[in-house]
């Protein structure tokens, strides 16, 4: 059985750069890193993970919480953190909060228990769960929302910045009122996006009035019951803004259910891409993130910390795309 002497050997590097790097090391050369996991390979170096644990007082994995396995936005940014935590040789497990703090504060006790090397949380909006993991020392790093009340490395996207982008080109397509449909109240993401669809309206001197917003729960359900309350309650907007993909299937369903064709009677613009929506007919415009982007970004955040436990917190945001396609695609003159 091949020993860490061995694969220093066969890397042509001192042994305690092979521990560095079966440990997770970010000060590692990239270089160096990958000449010992590619002799760890030619070796089958297996490292004996529960000395190595016992004397890190930590296992080799990385918990992320998310906030609904269901969504496809999370598939491409789960594996962007997996990409560099195998590369840093660590293993990743799944946990899905959906949308329950209480649930979301069972993993995070869980994560605490298995004394795992670090976290990456999609929060649904409890400080308290991520302040109990910085309390314990736990790495930990938040994707996708912001986590207010708690000092933590973050990764988000410019929301507000995308949902203005959305609502600018329904008002150069000649859609003239204009709704939201936007997340749960308390989280930051749907504040930023609302935020965003009332700052674009009030910049083209429209109204972005309360009449004009529902609430959802990022659910498609949820999309569905505010198109309907858009529809039955007060007068007809001509199109909407929908503030995450799941919703949008769900407000489109509806716009089929009532015969309202999109995008001649409805325009329409979601946040966070499908993988399908250039094939549905009318093909979906949605805002764009770099949703692998965010799981790298975040790993690497992770990494860092793990590295270095007493820098300062940072945050990185990242920009959004808009992609245009038929359902907002009416001309000006329609």
């Amino acid at each position: 059985m091949a020993t860490i002497y061995d694969v220093a050997r066969q890397a042509g590097v001192s042994a305690a750069t092979v521990s560095r790097v079966v440990n997770g090391r970010a000060s590692v050369d990239a270089a160096l890193t990958a000449r010992v996991q590619q002799a760890m390979r030619d070796l089958d170096y297996r490292p004996n993970a529960l000395a190595r644990n016992l004397r890190r007082q930590r296992t080799s994995i990385w918990a992320v919480i998310i906030s609904d396995i269901g969504n496809p936005f999370f598939t491409s940014m789960v594996r962007g953190v997996e990409d560099v935590a195998q590369g840093a040789g660590y293993s990743v497990v799944l946990c899905n909060s959906d949308e329950d703090p209480a649930k979301e504060a069972r993993y995070v006790a869980a994560a605490l228990a298995e004394q795992m090397a670090g976290v990456i949380i999609s929060s649904t909006g409890k400080p308290a769960n991520v302040n109990r993991l910085i309390e314990a020392g736990t790495p930990v790093v938040a994707i996708d929302r912001e986590v207010r009340g708690a000092a933590v490395d973050s990764v988000l996207v410019d929301n507000e910045h995308g949902a203005e982008l959305a609502v600018e080109q329904l008002i150069a397509a000649g859609y003239q009122r204009i709704a939201c449909i936007s997340g749960p109240r308390r989280l930051p993401t749907a504040q930023q996006r609302q935020r965003g669809w009332a700052k674009a309206l009030r910049a083209h001197r429209r109204p972005a009035t309360d009449d004009l917003v529902r609430y959802g729960d990022f659910r498609q359900e949820g999309g569905y019951q505010a198109m309907a309350a858009l529809l039955d309650e007060g007068e007809q907007p001509d199109a909407v803004f929908v503030a995450n993909n799941l919703m949008t299937v769900g407000a489109m369903e509806c716009l089929v259910d009532r015969g309202i064709p999109v995008p001649d009677r409805m325009g329409v613009v979601g946040f966070d891409d499908i993988p399908w929506a250039h094939l549905v007919r009318p093909s979906l415009s949605t805002v764009v993130q770099p949703t692998y982007e965010l799981g790298r970004t975040a790993a690497l955040l992770l990494a860092e910390r793990i590295a270095e436990p007493t820098r300062p917190p940072s945050t990185v945001t990242l920009r959004t795309e808009l992609k245009v396609r038929e359902s907002s695609a009416r001309s000006a003159a329609s």
